[in-house]
């Protein structure tokens, strides 16, 4: 098992790519703490999967744009578990398609306050704990998008998924002396429920299709696709990696130019 007796703290964890990952990093021996915001249904029924690998698993909520609630979220892991070796940066949100002239305050502050803030807020709070111990694994997950324009109607989601690639680099270089690395995951488009705010069914089967036929593997990513890059991240494996933005779309990236 490459993550036994590792304790991983994975925010937005009750769905999609971080129910994903939650789940694989327990299969893989680990203890984990399932954050969620809204359905503590959902995230529970994350936990019984784990709990079936013979590993232990809690829900914890926080809102993670709210910094006290994240404090709280980390006290109430470091209770339970005594550590935190491995942190993954998930929640995140989008905004129903919106063109660059139409964008609102409203939708800046709300998307950088979960996907920027409430990365930088989770990492303030965890850091400590990292630093005493000398050892850390942060995984925060961006996006393409952060890279390149993939599609269009995305006016905050983008940028502050760039936020976080520059300050996944920062953070490697200040904590690197303490023996903990800082990685992003920058994913293609995944099948996950996120996709679905503001499209129809019809429109969204036409935005995989459209985005499968720009793509190397000729397919849309799985949340397990992701789950298996962030296990390699936050396993000994990597232990010589930092600052790295590691973009895993199936070969997407190098057709961008074509996908819009």
């Amino acid at each position: 098992m490459r993550l036994k007796d590792k304790v991983c703290l994975v925010t937005g964890a009750s769905r999609g790519i971080g129910r994903a990952i939650a789940i694989t990093f327990g299969r893989e021996g680990a203890d984990v703490a399932v954050n969620y915001s809204r359905s503590r249904e959902k995230a529970e029924e994350v936990v019984n999967e784990i709990i079936k690998f013979g590993r232990k698993a809690i829900t914890v909520k926080a809102d993670v744009s709210n910094k006290e609630e994240v404090n709280e979220m980390v006290e109430t892991v470091i209770k339970e578990f005594g550590k935190i070796d491995v942190l993954v940066n998930n929640a995140g949100i989008t905004w129903k398609p919106t063109k660059i002239l139409e964008g609102t305050k409203e939708e800046w502050e709300k998307v950088l306050g979960v996907n920027l803030l409430g990365t930088y807020y989770c990492i303030q709070a965890v850091a400590p704990h990292m630093i005493k111990r000398r050892y850390g694994k942060i995984i925060n997950i961006s996006s393409l998008a952060s890279i390149g324009t993939t599609f269009g109607e995305q006016v905050a989601y983008g940028p502050s998924k760039a936020a976080i690639n520059i300050l996944t680099k920062r953070l490697a270089y200040e904590l690197g002396e303490y023996n903990i690395c800082v990685n992003a995951i920058a994913p293609g488009l995944i099948k996950t429920e996120i996709l679905s705010v503001g499209r129809s069914e019809e429109e969204l089967e036409k935005l995989f299709n459209k985005i499968a036929s720009v793509t190397a593997l000729r397919r849309i990513g799985e949340p397990q696709d992701i789950a298996n890059v962030a296990l390699f991240l936050a396993s000994d494996e990597s232990n010589f990696i930092t600052g790295q933005v590691i973009v895993a779309d199936g070969g997407r990236f190098n057709f961008l130019s074509h996908s819009v």
